[in-house]
Order: C-alpha cells, then structure tokens, then sequence
C-alpha cells in the first residue's frame, strides 16, 4: 500500500471523528443541565475541570506513547474514547446517570485525545516524506472546518428528534470508525526503544518542555500558541453571555454567528500551500500570526440586531481565515523541526501547556467578566492579543 493510500485511510479517520465531535458539539452541558438539573458553577465545572483533569493525566502518557507503536496507541485512544462515551447512553438507559460520571467522562476523552494527537503527529511524520506534511496538515485543517460547518446543524438536528445522549452515542460510534480507518492505515513506524518501552525515566516526564524551551524556533510558537488560544478561548463564554443575554440574540443567530466563519476557514487552509510556496513559511507564519491577533478587539464594539450579527461574522471570519492559514504551517514546521525520537513528548507537552493554559485563563476571565462586565472583559483579551505577534519568531532559524 502505497504512502497516499495510507493517508487516504488516515484522512478519512481524521474527518470521521471530527464529524462526531461536532455532532456532539456541548451535548455534555446539555445533558447536565437538562437530564440532571445541574446549575452555572457545575456546567463551568464540567467545561474546565474535566479538561485539566485530563491534560495532568496525560503528562506521563507523552513518554509512554514515545516508545510504543504509534498507530497501536492511536486505535487504543480511539477505543478508549468510545468506550468512555458510551457509558453515557447506557448509565442513562438505566436511570443511573450522574454528574460524577460527566466528568470522569469528560476527563477520560480530554486525556485520550491528547495522547491521540501526540501519537498521530509523530505517525505522520513517518508515514509522510517531509515535503509532503503541509499538504497534509492543509487537508486536516480544511477538514476540520468543513466540518465544523455540517456537524452542528446536523447534531442539532439530531438532539431536536432524539436528545442529547443519542449525539453522544454518534460520537462514540464515529470513533470506533477513526479506529479502523487507522488500523487499515498500516504505516511504517520506527521500532520503538524495547528498554525505555518496558522503563520510562522520570526525566522523560519533562523531556518535551525541555526540547521546546531550547529550540529558538519553537520556543516563541509554543510560547504565542498557549497565549493566543487561551485568550480567544477565554473569551467564548463571556461572548455567549453577551450575545444570548443583553444583546438578546436568539440561539439561531448565536450558531449562525460561528457557523457561517468556517467557510472563510476552508478558504484560509485551502491557501496555506500556495502562500508558503510564493512567500515562504516565515512570511507566512509571521504575516498569518500577526493579523490573526487583530481581528478580536472587534469584538468588544458589538451591538444588538443586524448590525451586530453582521460584526460578529465579519471578525469571525477575519480571525478564523488567518487562523487557518497559520495552523497548518505551524504544525508542519513543529513536525519537521522536532527529531523523530521526540515527537510524541514534544506534541504531548505542547497539548498539555495549552489545555492547561485554557483552562486557567477561562476561568481567571470569568471572575473578569463578574467584575467587570464581559464586554469590558473581552476588550481586555482583544488589547491583549495585539501583543501577542511580539512572541512569534522574528526571523528565520531554518531554511523555507
């Protein structure tokens, strides 16, 4: 089977699972809220603690995925993803569903996506010749946003006929087909280190934050990746509160408002390629990196009705084409620069930082927005994230 073949498998297994995320996209808040009656601090507690719960849990996974088989621990993390998912519909099948459940789910598919996503960069780099890795990432990039178009109209439909918990089995199911479709992927691996495989040093656990901080190109990606999501995330919550309570926007329009910009997303991931071949990936990663900082101030300036609908659109669109054109290159250029022996730990590293970091300025955003008003709040984020180009490289460590 030849390297596109493999990827073929590999591609249809991405879009799969991510068909079913986005069919499932916040079926558990929904769940808590309307099967177990739960309140604002423990939906809170379900989007940031199941999340840090899992980005700990994978700290010491990044060095075990470093000496095992990449595609065995990718299929592993799937099974685990839809098995964890699966307990859902079936504790609710028995009446027995509770919030502790959520979050030990949630926990669960927070740490084995992590994993998951170290051990698929470090396979596609194997599986791939390095002149091949942004076409790629271009097509994992357009992929997702494509689905992030289809998946939550279709998951909403699916919750308006059978309810939150059939979105989750969906979600389960469509992990057991990324499953396959890595299994019949049946790339060339590297053989992992028997005596590391069998006897992880301690040392391993920070092995990956070690070689991130030492390279001079990847410590200013790494360093602007953590801040940059973590405050457009941060924001995303206050925005929901904004749009759906004092603007009085109807939920129609608030999925409207982040549905219709993942088309400008497919745009951006389509030209990512073409970019880096006519102005090179430094260009392109500061041009990218630089202008997608600019777009969420916008933000603070909206209002109610057309208009307003139209500004949030308009910046959305702004944001998540740069965002799209930087993160495929971004990822090729991580891939290429990390060894083949380091991967795993170095993806692993970069996932947790990143989780945690997400985690730790929603929440510091939300006391923000309690004090402040989360109009105030987000303008914060937006002034913020203008500093952040500050942290991308300032000129090229490696040859385009």
């Amino acid at each position: 089977m030849g390297s596109g073949r493999r990827f073929g498998w590999l591609w249809a297994a991405y879009g799969t699972s991510a068909l079913g995320t986005w069919l499932a996209f916040g079926a558990l808040p929904l769940i808590a809220v309307r099967v177990l009656d739960a309140g604002p601090v423990e939906v809170a507690a379900l989007a940031s603690v199941g999340a840090a719960v899992g980005a700990a849990v994978a700290v010491p996974l990044g060095p075990w995925v470093e000496f095992r088989s990449k595609r065995y621990v990718m299929v592993a993390t799937d099974l685990v993803r839809c098995a964890a998912l699966l307990t859902i519909p079936v504790a609710y099948a028995c009446g027995a569903l509770t919030f502790l459940q959520l979050l030990l789910v949630s926990a669960v598919v927070a740490a084995a996506d992590i994993t998951f996503r170290a051990a698929s960069g470090a396979y596609l780099k194997a599986l791939l010749p390095a002149e091949e890795l942004l076409v790629a990432n271009a097509r994992f990039e357009a992929t997702s946003w494509t689905t992030t178009i289809v998946g939550p109209p279709l998951g909403g439909v699916l919750v308006g006929f059978l309810g939150p918990v059939a979105t989750v089995a969906a979600d389960a199911v469509s992990y057991l087909l990324s499953a396959l479709g890595v299994h019949a992927s049946r790339g060339p691996e590297p053989r992992p280190g028997r005596r590391k495989a069998v006897r992880p040093r301690a040392r391993d656990l920070l092995e990956g934050w070690r070689f991130i901080l030492a390279d001079p190109a990847l410590r200013p990606l790494f360093l602007n990746t953590a801040v940059f999501n973590g405050l457009v995330m941060a924001t995303q919550p206050l925005l929901a509160v904004l749009m759906l309570g004092r603007l009085g926007f109807t939920p129609w329009q608030y999925g409207l408002a982040f549905a219709a910009p993942s088309v400008a997303g497919l745009l951006g991931a389509r030209l990512a390629r073409p970019l880096v071949t006519r102005y090179g990936r430094h260009r392109v990663l500061t041009g990218a990196g630089t202008l997608r900082a600019v777009w969420p101030l916008g933000l603070a300036f909206l209002g109610p009705g057309t208009g307003g609908l139209v500004l949030v659109i308009g910046v959305e669109s702004g944001l998540i084409f740069c965002c799209a054109v930087f993160n495929p290159v971004y990822a090729t250029h991580r891939l290429q620069r990390t060894p083949a022996d380091r991967v795993a730990r170095t993806l692993s590293a970069w996932a947790v930082t990143g989780r945690a970091t997400t985690a730790v300025l929603t929440a510091a955003w939300g006391v923000l927005g309690t004090l402040l008003g989360p109009r105030t709040a987000i303008g914060l984020a937006g002034a913020l994230l203008l500093t952040t180009p500050l942290l991308l490289p300032r000129r090229p460590r490696t040859a385009d």
